[in-house]
């Protein structure tokens, strides 16, 4: 058994800016892809193409990372079980880093042919499998240290991260593209956010460099030796549901920050900078709301809060594509900003609902697996699925509201059949029920 004497209780304000700032880090190099991919990768990587088929190009390498990252979270699922959570930020943070600047080294189609998509795609997988592992040890660290009642709130601060890394890769995005030129822009200026993301894993990782172990897994007396064989065998309908049921999330997210921006500059001739403001604005309430509804989470349970998000994202989901359409940036933030209000809902207060739906030897696979499942089907599909329906249809793609909406009611369905987690106070801590 491991000596919990020997850890000191870290500042838990400290803990959770350091976990918030890793995250935003690697959200960072995950969501700057994401932008570049709707605004300029297809016709620098994909010029043999039309440009609808050069869009879905540059988005299905878009999706190849998150195909990686139920692998990262088996692979750094695995190191965090058996070696502790802490490990885990370090090279996740290293990976996803090196390969996001890497991306900004790339050369394009006209200078090495086929070479160049194939390289991207590459690097791609190499970001996901990093924010694979990111997300699971970035939020156990948290939550393993913080009192059950505040659970939710300090764990919330992990996921302010990705709204603080969409605000840098964003900003640096619409920066660039209002002082360039569309040929300045087009030549060098989208590397340079890739080529940043050097300075900000350097950063990042001077920042963890002296967080203490998680000292929940130093009580485990025997961690698991093969974690995913045990999540497989005694918690798959729980990965199930949870992929399920985070869907939802990722599928409104992505539709908002990725598909939009590309269907409102291509179809209806939105200029890039006032689509990004537009994002952004709404990307900015959703995050400095989140530990507001942390606070809820808390107070009121996880799974009531969840099921209101679905239920909101579901009414929503056909207004906001209709208000997209209008090509209005007041009118498009009006959608985006319900949308975002209705994901926030839900995934502040995550980050401590899925560990706690797990044992503690196997936390950090099954809760990580689980949450990147999630991303495939929502996440790598949505900006895919949604720019072929908005081909097929009007000014006004009801079918991406359908698809949307769909997606929604399928993950209310997943979050109905989960437990309630919130720790009731004076109780006597233990396992989530096992769900097979």
């Amino acid at each position: 058994m491991h000596d919990v004497r020997t850890v000191r209780a870290p500042s838990m304000l400290r803990l959770a800016m350091a976990a918030l700032a890793g995250t935003a880090i690697e959200f960072y190099d995950f969501f700057v892809y994401g932008t570049a991919a709707a605004l300029v990768l297809g016709p620098l990587f994909f010029p043999t193409v039309s440009p609808l088929a050069g869009t879905l190009a540059a988005f299905a390498t878009f999706g190849v990372g998150f195909v990686a990252r139920p692998l990262g979270s088996v692979l750094f699922g695995h190191i965090g079980d058996r070696h502790g959570r802490r490990p885990v930020l370090v090279v996740s943070l290293l990976l996803t880093g090196a390969s996001t600047v890497a991306v900004g080294c790339l050369p394009t189609y006209d200078v090495i042919g086929v070479a160049a998509p194939l390289l991207l795609v590459t690097l791609r997988f190499l970001q996901g499998l990093g924010l694979g592992g990111e997300w699971g040890g970035a939020v156990l660290l948290t939550v393993e240290h913080a009192p059950p009642e505040r659970r939710a709130l300090w764990s919330s601060f992990p996921q302010v991260g990705p709204s603080v890394g969409f605000l840098l890769a964003n900003g640096s995005m619409l920066t660039l593209s209002a002082t360039l030129s569309e040929a300045q822009f087009a030549q060098w200026g989208w590397r340079v956010p890739f080529w940043a993301a050097g300075v900000l894993a350097a950063a990042g990782l001077w920042l963890r460099s002296s967080l203490a172990e998680s000292p929940r897994f130093l009580e485990i007396e025997e961690p698991a030796r093969v974690p995913l064989a045990e999540v497989v065998r005694d918690h798959w309908r729980l990965v199930l549901l949870t992929a399920g049921a985070l869907a939802v999330g990722y599928a409104v997210f992505y539709a908002v920050t990725t598909w939009s921006l590309a269907y409102a500059t291509e179809r209806l001739g939105v200029s890039r900078s006032v689509m990004l403001t537009c994002v952004l604005a709404a990307v900015v309430v959703k995050g400095a709301l989140t530990p507001a509804a942390a606070v809820l989470g808390d107070r009121y349970g996880r799974r009531p809060m969840c099921l209101a998000g679905c239920a909101a994202a579901a009414v929503w989901m056909f207004p906001l594509v209709g208000l997209l359409a209008t090509g209005e940036p007041l009118l498009m933030f009006a959608g985006f900003l319900g949308a975002m209000l209705a994901f926030i809902t839900m995934f502040a207060v995550v980050a401590a609902y899925l560990p706690e739906l797990y044992e503690p030897r196997v936390r950090c696979t099954g809760a990580a697996v689980g949450y990147n499942l999630g991303g495939v089907v929502g996440g790598a599909l949505t900006p895919i699925a949604a720019t072929a329906l908005a081909e097929q249809g009007g000014r006004v793609p009801w079918g991406v509201g359908a698809y949307l909406t769909g997606i929604a009611l399928l993950s209310l369905g997943c979050f109905a059949l989960l437990p309630e987690t919130r720790p009731v106070p004076g109780a006597v801590a233990k396992p989530a029920p096992v769900m097979d």
